[in-house]
C-alpha cells in the first residue's frame, strides 16, 4: 500500500475513533436521555413549567418524591433526588449501566449501596440515595448538582444541574402544591384489572406512603385514600394518576375535580359531588 493511502486509511481511523469517544462522552453527559429515548411520552406534569414523561418514569418520579416525603425529607432533597434519577437513568429502573451500576440512581453493589437485587427495588433505591444525602453536611444550601455530585461522585459532576428545572416542576406537582397537575393517558388494555389492580394500588400507597389502610367504595370499583387537608389529598390523587398506566387506575376525584383514563385529563366532576377529604380511585373492571 502506498505511503499516502497509509496515511489516508490511519487518519479516517483516528477520525472514527474520535467519533465514537465523543458520542460516548456527550452520552454520559446527556445521562438516560440519550442513551434511552423516551417514545411513547403519555404523561404532562404542569406546574408553573411544563415536563412530558412517559408512563414508567412518571411512575418512577412519584415513587421517589412520595419516599421522600415519607422520610420526612425537606422538599429540596426531593428536588436533587429527581435530577439525580434524570442524569443517571433517564428516571428510568436499569438492569444495568456502567460497570456494575444498576438502576434509578445508577448505584454500585461493588460500592456498599446494596445486592442488584435489592437496588433494582426502586423504593430500597430512593431510601439508600436520601439516608447517603442526609449525611452529606451543608446539601441544602449547595445547588442541586453540588448535592447530587456529594453522593454519587460522578465522573460528570456539573451534569446534574440541567435536570434542576424539570425536576423542581415534578416536585411541585407531586408533593401537593400544584391542582390537577399530573394528566397521564391509559391505553385501550390497561396492565391490571379489577381486584388485582385495586390491591397493587393499596400496596404501593403502603410502601411509597406508608398509608396503612385504604377503604372500599360502594360506588366504584376501587378504594378511597383519606386525605387530612388539601395537599395531602393532591399528593395522592397525583401518585394516583403517576400509577394509572402500571395500575389500571380509570379514574381518580378530589375535591370538585376528576381525571378520567378516557379523556387523559381533570375536569370538574360531571355529578356535582365532590370528593372531600378524600381521595377516590376507580380501578377498570374486570374482563
Amino acid at each position: 500500500m502506498p505511503v499516502r493511502t497509509r496515511a489516508i486509511v490511519a487518519a479516517g481511523v483516528v477520525v472514527a475513533v474520535i467519533a465514537v469517544l465523543g458520542i460516548w462522552v456527550v452520552a454520559r453527559q446527556l445521562g438516560g436521555q440519550l442513551r434511552l429515548p423516551t417514545a411513547g411520552r403519555s404523561c404532562t406534569v404542569q406546574a408553573d413549567g411544563r415536563v412530558l414523561l412517559d408512563a414508567d418514569q412518571m411512575a418512577n418520579a412519584a415513587t421517589i418524591a412520595a419516599i421522600g416525603i415519607q422520610r420526612r425529607m425537606p422538599e429540596r432533597a426531593v428536588v436533587v433526588a429527581l435530577a439525580t434519577a434524570y442524569q443517571e437513568s433517564g428516571l428510568r429502573n436499569l438492569a444495568g449501566g456502567d460497570r456494575d451500576s444498576v438502576g434509578l440512581f445508577q448505584q454500585r453493589p461493588s460500592q456498599g449501596w446494596g445486592t442488584p437485587a435489592e437496588i433494582r427495588d426502586q423504593r430500597y433505591a430512593a431510601n439508600r440515595f436520601y439516608a447517603a444525602l442526609k449525611k452529606v453536611r451543608g446539601w441544602e444550601q449547595m445547588r442541586v448538582t453540588d448535592a447530587a455530585q456529594a453522593v454519587q461522585r460522578s465522573a460528570f459532576p456539573t451534569a446534574y444541574q440541567k435536570w434542576a428545572d424539570e425536576s423542581e416542576v415534578l416536585t411541585r406537582a407531586l408533593l401537593g402544591e400544584a391542582t390537577g397537575a399530573v394528566a397521564c393517558t391509559v391505553g385501550r388494555t390497561p396492565v391490571m384489572r379489577g381486584a388485582a389492580a385495586a390491591a397493587a394500588l393499596t400496596r404501593g400507597l403502603t410502601l411509597d406512603w406508608g398509608l396503612q389502610s385504604t377503604g372500599s367504595v360502594a360506588e366504584l370499583t376501587g378504594l378511597t385514600v383519606p386525605a387530612p387537608d388539601r395537599r395531602d389529598g393532591w399528593r395522592y390523587a397525583h401518585w394516583l394518576v403517576s400509577h394509572a398506566p402500571d395500575h389500571g387506575v380509570k379514574r381518580v376525584r378530589f375535591g370538585n375535580l376528576e381525571w378520567t383514563a378516557d379523556e387523559g385529563t381533570w375536569a370538574k366532576v360531571s355529578d356535582g359531588r365532590p370528593a372531600e377529604a378524600q381521595v377516590l380511585a376507580e380501578v377498570f373492571a374486570e374482563g
